[in-house]
């Protein structure tokens, strides 16, 4: 019998259609899955019976349990830069507006996707954490998306100096995850549009007067 799961990773890269439509269908059932019970109580069995598909198919794609967590991440993520790039602005837009069009597909992605910021959350500051390392190369990714947006701010506006940019991305970066949760958990009656002007606040203070 044919056994998909014993072929190695260059055979992999000749079906890209397949293994991204597999990814997204085991993205979304594993965020529905996590969502409910956190990453360390979901099973691959689960996932793959979630996502409609064999535990061979999982193994196939993603090699193991952590692997697949680490990709998702990935995939999650590579959705999140793609939107707030799309909001970058062209040249000669105001970077202001820019910034408030990206803080709002942020918030629309945590709507869109409430289980990948938990588990963003939930798993991105535990210490030990199996995924530390990636979770360290894609914030750093998520960052530099946020500390262009700031540069082109910085480019246009007089801004307080004295403020460092590396906080002010954290701060707005931390921002778009706690106050968009903070939103679904807590306080669903706030709209989308008083969050994001909630977190604009803190770029709109770094603008000097």
């Amino acid at each position: 019998m044919h056994d998909p799961a014993m072929h190695g990773p260059a055979e992999k890269k000749l079906r890209p259609a397949r293994t991204n439509a597999t990814r997204q269908k085991l993205f979304d059932a594993s965020m529905e899955l996590i969502g409910q019970r956190g990453a360390a109580g979901v099973t691959v069995d689960e996932i793959a019976a979630a996502a409609g598909v064999s535990k061979g198919t999982v193994y196939y794609n993603f090699g193991s349990k952590s692997d697949l967590i680490a990709q998702l991440l990935r995939h999650g993520v590579d959705i999140l830069k793609a939107r707030l790039l799309s909001e970058a602005g062209q040249p000669g837009a105001d970077p202001l507006v820019a910034m408030e069009a990206m803080i709002g597909q942020a918030m629309d992605f945590m709507d869109d996707y409430p289980s990948f910021a938990r588990l963003w959350v939930s798993e991105n500051w535990r210490t030990p954490s199996e995924w530390r390392d990636t979770f360290a190369v894609l914030r750093s990714e998520l960052l530099a998306v946020i500390g262009a947006a700031i540069e082109n701010v910085a480019a246009v506006y007089p801004v307080d100096e004295t403020v460092l940019r590396g906080s002010l991305e954290t701060a707005i970066f931390g921002a778009c995850f706690v106050v968009g949760l903070d939103r679904q958990t807590y306080n669903p009656e706030r709209t989308r549009d008083q969050s994001v002007a909630a977190i604009m606040a803190i770029m709109r203070g770094y603008v000097v007067k």
